[in-house]
């Protein structure tokens, strides 16, 4: 079976349910535009938002997250912001330690696009993906710029996809 098999299998699951999560010292419900951007996104192609957080870049309040959003609700849980190089940045040090498989394709192409717009400062991002507790996590960088990249060209042309490997 090859891939246009498994993403036929897969859109017969219909909409995926996912969480997001902003990590940001600064960041407030009004004015996280991110965390609104990647709603937006994923509602208009047909998706669940199923949960919604702002934490602080404090490796306690990052894992924490993680945890309350792979118990099982979500599918997929997107982290923004905090993976930059940073003293504040620990986002990416907190999902890559508790990930149990990795997918790092997804960090490479990101930063292979993000080269497209941004140039050499794209090796500063930290963007991660993997498997936590049957959940598949991303963690991209908090500028809307980004969070468009990674959701619009990486995220949604294969979200059923993800989310049917996990329980397939």
């Amino acid at each position: 079976m090859g891939t246009p098999d498994h993403h036929a299998q897969a859109a017969s699951q219909g909409q995926v349910p996912l969480a997001i999560v902003t990590v940001s010292d600064t960041r407030t419900p009004e004015t996280d535009t991110s965390g609104k951007l990647i709603r937006q996104l994923v509602e208009d192609a047909g998706h669940l938002v199923v949960g919604y957080r702002i934490v602080r870049d404090e490796p306690d309040e990052v894992r924490a997250a993680l945890e309350e959003f792979t118990d099982g609700r979500a599918r997929l849980l997107i982290f923004n912001g905090g993976t930059g190089i940073s003293r504040r940045d620990r986002t990416y040090d907190v999902i890559s330690k508790a990930l149990e498989k990795t997918l790092p394709g997804f960090g490479e192409l990101f930063r292979m696009l993000s080269f497209q717009e941004v140039g050499a400062a794209a090796m500063l991002s930290r963007a991660t993906a993997g498997v936590y507790r049957d959940t598949v996590v991303f963690s991209t960088p908090g500028s809307p710029n980004a969070v468009q990249v990674a959701v619009e060209k990486l995220i949604l042309p294969e979200i059923q996809h993800l989310a049917w490997e996990l329980v397939r």
